[in-house]
């Protein structure tokens, strides 16, 4: 472990991070840092932190909102029409009659 200081509304903040996470670590406290600029200055610590908080819980849920939701089995494929399978089976007794045709000897 080790630690990381963190500036968030003008005040230094050391938290512990595991080796490797230090810059993910930093990369969320700028993220918490923009959001506690944004509910603007002339409130308390707790204040600034506690809308910071609400603000990216919003966009966490606006996210989750929009994410389709999970599938728990893959849907069973459409079956196709009797039209659609009959335009095949006309399809493959042509090209059966094509291909005999072509193995016939040349006259």
């Amino acid at each position: 472990m080790s630690n990381v200081t963190l500036t968030i509304g003008g005040r230094p903040y050391t938290v512990s991070a595991p080796d490797g996470e230090e810059s993910h670590i930093e990369m969320l406290g700028r993220m918490v840092a923009d959001r506690v600029t944004k509910t603007g200055a002339g409130q308390s610590e707790t204040r600034m932190l506690l809308f910071a908080a609400l603000m990216l819980a919003d966009e966490l849920h606006e996210l989750h909102r929009r994410m389709p939701p999970p599938q728990e089995e893959a849907p069973e494929p459409a079956q196709p029409a009797a039209e659609v399978l009959a335009r095949i089976e006309t399809l493959a007794a042509r090209v059966e009659k094509l291909a005999a045709h072509l193995e016939e000897p040349a006259t």
